[in-house]
């Protein structure tokens, strides 16, 4: 069995739709969902604000690659379009996390680095997280850490950045 935990968010069209097509395509491997937060892009490209949530998935077939192939494949389903690194884009699927039979996946390979890089220094990742698992822990430069430490030690200007919504996501249970 393999666990994934996947950040998902979308600034353009419809947003929340975008969301749900995820946990949609989903079915019944997805186990968890965050409520939704709205937050400030983050990579100093100007653009609208995203909506952010954390999906919890599970999949005895799938590895880190074949997680990164459905992701992308549900990018590709929401017509996302890489024209701009850290750009607006209709459907934004990352892998934060893979946990597989003998422990968290650890890989740095050219087509995927697990854990994220980046998701001990983003607040929209960490709390959507902390929301659906409160005892989520994360390797950091070798380092099993607890999410709340990473969150902890971001700017608390960037953790209000993260706002929560009313919004909601429906898992989905073979209906």
């Amino acid at each position: 069995m393999t666990r994934v935990v996947l950040s998902i968010g979308s600034n353009m069209g419809d947003r929340l739709a975008h969301l749900q097509s995820v946990l949609d395509g989903l079915g019944r491997a997805a186990t968890a969902v965050s409520p939704v937060y709205e937050t400030d892009a983050w990579g100093g490209v100007e653009q609208e604000p995203f909506l952010n949530a954390v999906v919890i998935a599970e999949d005895p077939l799938l590895d880190g690659h074949g997680w990164l192939r459905r992701a992308h494949e549900f990018e590709d389903a929401a017509g996302r379009v890489r024209e701009q690194r850290w750009g607006p884009r209709t459907l934004d699927v990352d892998l934060v996390s893979c946990v597989g039979a003998d422990g968290e996946v650890l890989l740095d390979d050219p087509d995927l680095t697990l854990p994220h890089p980046y998701a001990q220094v983003r607040a929209f990742v960490l709390i959507p997280w902390l929301a659906v698992d409160p005892a989520a822990t994360l390797t950091v430069a070798g380092t099993a850490r607890a999410v709340t430490d990473c969150l902890d030690a971001i700017d608390a200007g960037e953790r209000a950045g993260v706002r929560p919504t009313d919004l909601r996501l429906r898992l989905r249970n073979g209906d």
